[in-house]
């Protein structure tokens, strides 16, 4: 007896994967052509066929070369937890036409993915067009259910991941780099999902809701993926302040609990008036805004070890970057060490520059050691274009807040993964089309990468199931798939093999465990740092080459020919 899990669905192999993230991930999260079609292979006959079918995409986001491979976690949550519930079922009888028989509905019923295997490319890895990111074996009603929420778990994970690396390549190993946009998600799976996938592809942390750290945090996400929280505060919270005379709890520990200041409020306003009158930001500013000091003063009483200060809420030099010093160099007094600043509009570059000079000349007047290093964090519509234009100018920014444009994959809407029939019943099936790179690739594959003498990857190569594996060391004949001229020898230092058996169904292959969340990222890290830089950088970068076996290629064109149509001139 299957033993019960969440959502009254049953685990049909007691392997313990949890279900997807998201419940809305079930059986009937798919389109109702695929119901269509397996009732028609049903009807036919044909439902328990053996087919292979390959997932991938045809053309790398955002103008770039290669793309990170994400979303497959989910996949085996979701295949591992397959089976229709009552009131699913009944729906779909409602959904179909009356003339569908009984029979189909109880085959539903019984349906399960025990039967189903799944050979994947390691979640975290670059991947590249036309090579399988997942290539699925099972009877072909079963695949069928399967493909449209597979492709939908992998496009926007694969697509908002890469967006992150690309962020995290232009911004550089150096930088903290802020997931900002929970907000401006498209819904509550986007923000969540959007969470995720920046951090695998290399950003520091997730933002939301004022909590516990410094900087911003999605909280949800750190709960499900132990994705780092950090929280500050919002505009709102300096506007909600009108006069220091609001803070009513003035007093505040020292940080080893050794005395207890009994005015926070008035130390933090003799600070200020220090910095006015100092030697070295003499003439800076004058009179600072005093509801705003109030509200850093009392963010400062709030969080003591963890203050972070929003500074652009009126005018960052002449009175955000004065008051937060004043707070800060307060908290000091008592053994707290401030984190920083955050800057939200105007001119990152030269305000991030003139707010170091600030604290460094702080630093040297008042002999504060590293008070001159003080975390300096931007945010505003971030996106590649201005962080590499940040860069190229010349700025003191430590951590970069990015949102809109990285969650909602601004610059490309979708990555375009399909789903393509390669073989049934072990006779391999082609898709044409007039368009060449609409043409799928016939056949159960096997997909290596080889790199060369500098440790870089070369070329991605797909054989038939039943070819020798590339060696190390013996030259190889790569072909372009699709082009007669475009071939070339390869001697490969290292081979690795891409596909890997994520899940085995009722057969005796070993599986592949799921890793963790924070060794994917790591992953990506490192995969990242095998690619030539002429394959990364930003502008024209060099394509990437996936090529086929000398035996496939004669394979796919015999292929082509036998199912093409000879047309007729008369």
């Amino acid at each position: 007896m299957a033993e019960t899990i969440a959502n009254g669905r049953p685990d049909q192999f007691a392997n313990n994967i949890d279900g997807p993230t998201n419940p809305m991930v079930t059986p009937i999260l798919t389109d109702l052509y695929q119901f269509t079609m397996a009732y028609a292979y049903w009807k036919a006959g044909k439902h328990n066929e053996r087919a292979v079918f390959d997932l991938y995409f045809r053309r790398n986001p955002f103008g770039g070369e290669y793309t990170i491979f994400a979303g497959l976690e989910e996949c085996i949550k979701f295949i591992a937890n397959f089976k229709f519930t009552e009131d699913e079922i009944a729906f779909i009888r409602s959904s179909l036409p009356p003339s569908c028989e009984d029979g189909f509905f109880e085959y539903l019923r019984e349906l399960d993915c025990s039967d189903i295997e799944i050979y994947a490319v390691t979640e975290g890895s670059v991947v590249f067009p036309k090579v399988p990111l997942m290539r699925i074996e099972g009877p072909i009603a079963v695949v069928q259910l399967l493909e449209t929420p597979f492709v939908n778990l992998i496009n926007y994970a694969s697509l908002v991941t890469t967006n992150a690396a690309r962020h995290r390549f232009v911004a550089g190993r150096s930088k903290i780099l802020l997931e900002f946009g929970l907000r401006r998600a498209q819904g509550p799976d986007g923000g969540i999902s959007a969470s995720k996938y920046c951090y695998m592809g290399g950003f520091d942390a997730t933002r939301r809701i004022t909590v516990f750290l410094c900087f911003d945090s999605n909280v949800a996400a750190g709960k499900l993926f132990g994705i780092p929280l950090r929280g500050t505060h919002s505009h709102a919270f300096v506007s909600s302040f009108l006069s220091p005379d609001e803070i009513i709890e003035k007093s505040l520990q020292h940080r080893d609990g050794s005395i207890v200041c009994e005015d926070f409020v008035s130390l933090a306003q003799t600070w200020l008036n220090k910095l006015k009158w100092s030697h070295l930001l003499g003439g800076i500013f004058s009179e600072t805004n005093q509801s705003e000091l109030a509200a850093f003063t009392s963010y400062a009483l709030a969080f003591p070890g963890n203050f972070l200060a929003l500074v652009d809420t009126y005018d960052v030099m002449r009175s955000g970057i004065p008051n937060f010093c004043a707070v800060a160099l307060a908290l000091n007094d008592l053994g707290y060490k401030a984190v920083g600043i955050r800057l939200d509009s105007g001119d990152l570059a030269y305000q991030s520059c003139e707010a170091r000079k600030f604290f460094r000349a702080i630093e040297k007047e008042f002999g504060l050691p590293g008070f001159g290093k003080m975390n300096i964090t931007a945010s505003n519509d971030l996106n590649e274009e201005t962080l590499d234009a940040l860069n190229k100018q010349g700025h003191e920014v430590d951590a970069f807040g990015i949102g809109t444009h990285l969650v909602t994959c601004y610059a490309q809407a979708a990555l375009g993964v399909v789903f393509k029939l390669v073989e049934i019943n072990n006779q391999p099936r082609i898709k044409l089309s007039e368009d060449v790179s609409k043409v799928s690739i016939p056949c159960k594959k096997r997909c290596y990468r080889l790199y060369g003498k500098e440790g870089y990857a070369l070329v991605d190569i797909m054989t038939g199931e039943n070819e020798p594996q590339p060696k190390v060391g013996e030259r190889i004949l790569c072909r372009h798939p699709f082009s007669e001229s475009k071939r070339a020898y390869v001697v490969p230092q290292r081979v690795e093999e891409l596909l890997k058996c994520f899940w085995s169904g009722n057969s005796d292959k070993t599986r592949e465990d799921l890793p963790p969340l924070k060794e994917i990222r790591e992953r990506c890290i490192e995969q990242l740092d095998k690619m030539r830089p002429d394959h990364m950088r930003r502008l024209n970068p060099t394509p990437y080459k996936v090529s086929v076996s000398a035996k496939l290629y004669d394979f796919i064109h015999f292929l082509w020919l036998n199912e093409a149509p000879v047309g007729e001139l008369q």
